[in-house]
């Protein structure tokens, strides 16, 4: 009884962010990005593209996108993952082309401020939903995707470029090469607003944390975030005790879910947060050292 009570509040968390995330999206994209003829990336970049062929609603389009990319993902990625993102695109659609669009006035003022509160409004959406480990689907799936068949390849690289690809195509359908600079600005400064809203400017994180229980959270953060962890042999020099504590270098858009993953296991636990400006190994970076 306890397990679906807590997974129906969880569910019910998930749907929250959900709406909040949809709601900061839609505005960005409708208020501010659409109207100035930029692709900012992802598939609502390139939902963009194909609304000046089609004339469809953004949302529509965006969900018709992801739709293929969605079962890779089921075969590729997993179940799970899948389904939650699912349930943010369908969420993320009604929001757009039901909710916003037809109800909100769109911005009509200068074009590099549409540009920044366009990607303030759709990074910080992104960043909630981030939080309850769901995506938007579109460049987060490719860049997964991609790291399939390079394994090494860090998951920002992988989708800074499958965003460049839809950013250069912008400037072929709009006959523009601001369209590009525009996007490529949307793009930058949507990052930073993600970053500074999850984890400050971290690419990577180091966690170093010291439990009664690190078994136990070693086998959730390599089960559930599927990254390695290591443990090393401690000791108290106050009060002499022997320990192990444990350190884990993680993507930046796990911290948030690690952090609640820990204390959820063990509300006593110390942890020590560090930035990992570069990593190298399997799930970061390649070495680039000649031997």
């Amino acid at each position: 009884m306890e397990k679906v009570k807590g997974r129906s509040r969880e569910l019910a968390l998930d749907v929250l962010y959900d709406i909040l995330g949809g709601f900061l999206q839609a505005i960005g994209l409708h208020c501010f990005i659409d109207s100035i003829d930029i692709a900012p990336g992802g598939a609502t970049g390139l939902a963009i593209l194909l609304n000046r062929f089609t004339h469809l609603p953004l949302g529509t389009l965006t969900l018709m996108i992801n739709i293929p990319l969605l079962i890779t993902s089921w075969i590729w990625l997993g179940k799970e993952r899948t389904l939650k993102t699912f349930k943010t695109v369908v969420i993320l659609t009604v929001i757009l082309d039901f909710i916003v669009t037809p109800y909100v006035p769109i911005y009509h003022g200068d074009k590099l401020v549409s540009c920044i509160f366009g990607a303030v409004m759709v990074g910080a959406s992104l960043a909630v939903v981030f939080m309850r480990g769901s995506t938007t689907g579109g460049g987060d799936i490719m860049a997964k995707l991609l790291q399939k068949f390079r394994p090494h390849m860090q998951t920002s690289t992988a989708v800074m470029l499958t965003d460049l690809v839809i950013i250069a195509a912008s400037m072929v359908v709009f006959h523009n090469i601001e369209a590009g600079l525009y996007g490529l600005i949307n793009m930058v400064l949507g990052s930073y607003v993600i970053d500074m809203i999850l984890y400050g400017t971290n690419k990577s994180t180091m966690i170093t944390v010291m439990s009664a229980h690190n078994q136990e959270i070693a086998e959730r953060l390599m089960e559930e975030l599927e990254r390695g962890v290591t443990f090393y042999k401690s000791r108290g020099a106050y009060s002499g005790k022997e320990g192990e504590a444990l350190i884990c270098v993680i993507d930046r858009k796990q911290f948030y879910k690690a952090k609640k993953m820990i204390y959820g296991i063990d509300r006593e636990a110390f942890m020590i947060v560090s930035e990992a400006k570069e990593v190298y190994g399997e799930g970061f970076l390649d070495s680039d050292w000649e031997v």
